[in-house]
């Protein structure tokens, strides 16, 4: 798990002014609640009195309440009211807790959870189709029962569908295709393919009987980040989906993925219910691969599991990995895990880098290999 990438944190459906709502993502507690102009918020979710779960508290106004003693912070994550202080009290210059960029698209609310600042951020993916009449959006919200990077791996493996996705057809790369190394091209921030498919096992699928124009059959993944993951599947020149898909990691073992599916064929009312029901059996044919996949967690190294040419995006994702962890933005889970009950910690945020006398102290990293 990594600082200083957007992470999705809620619904924007989910995030309103009436209670705070509290999620964990990176093994770490959050509060989002929406101020009076109703711009959407995150902060880390302990007080820096007592311990108290923001989260569990009231938003009053621009503010959020601990339900412990009613100190109010904003959305700047500085404490604003102390009850106990009386009105008109100088208040602690530690009462503070750290407070995230937002960014709300695509009717989720993402937080970036590091303290870069923000010309040096690495982006959010945009979704240049979202909004225009020639696409039709549907999002889903699964809890999976695995770690975030075996599912981005998941994704962007194309020989796996041959065997997993019979609500696909099994498409299926030539004997030559998966012999080869996938043609991959380097993209900021990650790295992509996109490759013809030599066939189906069976073209009794659900799409089959209304599709339009010839097949094409193609299909191409990539990745932004470390949790950020696209697909394109084109079946004919006219019948393509798209879909994005971003990873809130909650633990070493939980992950929360957000998919916004496009699709530009099929845009009628009447058609939802079925696209949505092919949607979940697709997912479904992954979650139960990547939730029984030992080890949980993606190998150190690449020696623990035999690679072959059509792992190429695999092992172009893992490398990716390894840059993030020399910049020294991996979390060290085990380091976190032995400190949490004894610290409340909280991922760094920008403003750690304009101020000091903070309470909460910063997650642990992986010391930089370089």
């Amino acid at each position: 798990m990594y600082i200083n990438f957007w992470y999705p944190m809620a619904l924007s459906t989910e995030v309103t002014q009436e209670k705070p709502l509290r999620v964990t993502v990176l093994c770490l507690p959050f509060v989002i609640f929406r101020d009076t102009a109703g711009a959407a918020k995150v902060l880390s979710d302990t007080c820096v009195h007592r311990g108290g779960a923001l989260g569990l508290g009231k938003v009053r106004g621009d503010h959020v309440a601990c339900p412990y003693h009613g100190w109010e912070f904003g959305g700047d994550g500085g404490c604003k009211r102390i009850p106990s202080l009386g009105e008109g009290a100088q208040l602690p210059a530690r009462a503070k807790v750290d407070s995230y960029p937002v960014l709300e698209k695509y009717g989720i609310v993402f937080a970036f959870l590091g303290d870069l600042p923000e010309t040096e951020r690495p982006p959010l993916y945009a979704i240049d189709e979202f909004g225009t009449p020639e696409w039709r959006a549907q999002t889903f919200v699964f809890d999976v029962n695995a770690y975030y990077e075996r599912s981005i791996e998941n994704g962007l493996d194309p020989i796996h569908n041959q065997f997993v996705h019979a609500a696909q057809g099994q498409p299926s790369l030539s004997p030559e295709q998966q012999r080869t190394a996938l043609p991959m091209e380097e993209i900021p921030w990650g790295s992509k393919h996109y490759i013809k498919f030599g066939g189906t096992k069976s073209e009794d699928t659900a799409l089959a009987n209304v599709r339009q124009g010839p097949r094409i059959g193609a299909a191409g993944s990539w990745h932004q980040g470390p949790n950020q993951l696209v697909t394109y599947i084109d079946l004919t020149a006219t019948n393509s989906f798209h879909q994005y898909m971003f990873e809130a990691p909650v633990d070493e073992s939980h992950t929360r993925v957000y998919l916004v599916s496009m699709r530009n064929w099929l845009l009628e009312d009447a058609h939802e219910g079925r696209m949505a029901d092919i949607t979940r059996k697709v997912v479904q044919e992954d979650m139960v691969i990547v939730e029984n996949l030992n080890p949980i967690r993606t190998p150190d190294s690449n020696t623990r599991e035999v690679l072959v040419p059509g792992d190429t995006a695999i092992a172009h994702y893992r490398d990716w990995l390894k840059k993030w962890d020399a910049l020294g933005w991996k979390i060290d889970v085990k380091a976190l895990r032995a400190k949490m009950g004894d610290v409340a910690m909280a991922i760094p945020s920008p403003a750690r880098r304009d101020s000091g006398n903070w309470v909460h102290e910063t997650v642990p990293l992986v010391s930089n290999p370089g």
